[in-house]
C-alpha cells in the first residue's frame, strides 16, 4: 500500500505546456503515473507530451472528462493560490503545489479557504510525492527510489533525494516519499503524514526529515510518543546556521533561542526518537531498526 498516491491515482497538470510542467509532467507519465489532463486556460482541444495527454481551460472540464482525482500545480507564483483553489473547487482530493514565491498572504487565504475541506494540499515549494513503483507527482527523482517499507516526510527537497538514495542502496524500499516544503504557510504538516503512515499497514518506520525554525519538529515529537506505535527515525537540518539568518526555505529561519536544530534534537530524543547526525546515519539507523538492507 501507499498514502495519498497510488496506482489508481488520475492526475490533471496546471501548467502542462510550459517548460517545466511539460517537463516533469512528462517525467511522471513515463514512470507510469496516469496523466490524464494538462490545464491551460486558452489553450483548451490542444495536445501536449507528443500528443499523449488532452489540454482543457478549466480543472473543472478535466475532472468532467477525464475522472482526474488529483492535481499538479506547475505555474507562475502570480496565479499559484487560485490555481490550487480551482483544483479543490473541481473535486480533486490531492492538490500539489510545486510553485515556490507565492506570497505568504495569499496562503494565508488559501489555507483559511481550505480549513474543513476534503482536499489534501502538498506543497507549495514542495518537491511532491512520490510512491515507489505506483505514482509519482512532482519533481522526485525516480532513479533513486524503490518500493519497500519505508515512509518519509521532509521539509526539503534535496535531503529527501539524499536520503532516500541513501537507504535505496542499502536494500531499503520506501512506501510513500513526501516533501511537505519549507514554507511559512503550507498545506500538510509533518502530523498529518505521521497520522497516515502510522494508518498504513505496508509502512513499518517513518524517517522524518525537519529544518531549524518554527515549531513543526516539536510538535511532531509530541504527537509520536502519545499516538505512534511505528518507530521514527529523524533528522535535522541547520545546526551551524546563525541566528536571524534565513537558511534555504523562507520558514527556515531561528529567532532568539526558539527553533534551534539542537532543540529541536532533544525534543526529538526525549520523545524516544533515534535522531541521526549526517544522511548517512539516519539510513545506519534505519538499517538498525528494521534489520534490512
Amino acid at each position: 500500500m501507499a498514502i495519498l498516491l497510488d496506482e489508481n491515482t488520475k492526475l490533471v497538470v496546471q501548467g502542462i505546456t510550459g517548460r517545466e510542467g511539460s517537463f516533469h509532467a512528462g517525467r511522471n507519465l513515463d514512470y507510469g503515473t496516469k496523466v490524464v489532463a494538462g490545464v491551460v486556460p486558452g489553450k483548451g482541444g490542444q495536445k501536449a507530451l507528443d500528443d499523449r495527454v488532452s489540454v482543457f481551460d478549466t480543472v473543472q472540464e478535466a475532472v468532467d472528462v477525464t475522472g482526474a482525482n488529483a492535481a499538479l500545480t506547475i505555474v507562475p507564483p502570480r496565479f499559484a493560490a487560485d490555481a490550487i483553489l480551482e483544483s479543490s473547487a473541481a473535486g480533486c482530493g490531492l492538490v500539489v503545489c510545486i510553485t515556490e514565491g507565492i506570497p505568504v498572504r495569499e496562503m494565508m487565504m488559501v489555507a483559511d479557504h481550505l480549513r474543513g475541506d476534503d482536499t489534501v494540499l502538498v506543497g507549495p515549494n514542495c518537491p511532491g510525492l512520490i510512491s515507489p513503483g505506483k505514482a509519482n507527482v512532482g519533481i522526485i527523482p525516480t532513479e533513486i527510489c524503490a518500493p519497500g517499507p519505508v515512509g518519509l516526510v521532509s521539509r526539503s527537497g534535496t535531503l529527501t533525494y539524499q536520503i532516500v538514495n541513501e537507504l535505496t542502496v542499502r536494500g531499503i524500499g520506501q512506501s510513500t516519499c513526501i516533501g511537505i516544503g519549507g514554507d511559512p504557510i503550507i498545506g500538510t504538516e509533518f502530523i498529518d503524514v505521521l497520522r497516515r503512515f502510522e494508518d498504513d499497514p505496508a509502512t513499518e518506520l517513518v524517517v522524518m526529515i525537519g529544518e531549524i525554525g518554527g515549531d513543526a519538529e516539536e510538535r511532531a515529537a509530541e504527537f509520536i510518543a502519545a499516538e505512534m506505535s511505528k518507530p521514527v527515525v529523524a533528522y535535522i537540518a541547520g545546526f551551524s546556521a546563525p541566528p536571524g539568518k534565513r537558511m534555504g526555505h523562507a520558514g527556515a529561519i531561528v529567532t532568539g533561542s526558539s527553533g534551534t536544530a539542537a532543540a529541536k534534537k532533544e525534543a526529538l530524543e526525549a520523545k524516544g526518537v533515534k535522531v541521526g547526525t549526517t544522511p548517512t546515519e539516519v539510513a545506519e539507523l534505519v538499517q538498525e531498526v528494521t534489520g534490512r538492507g
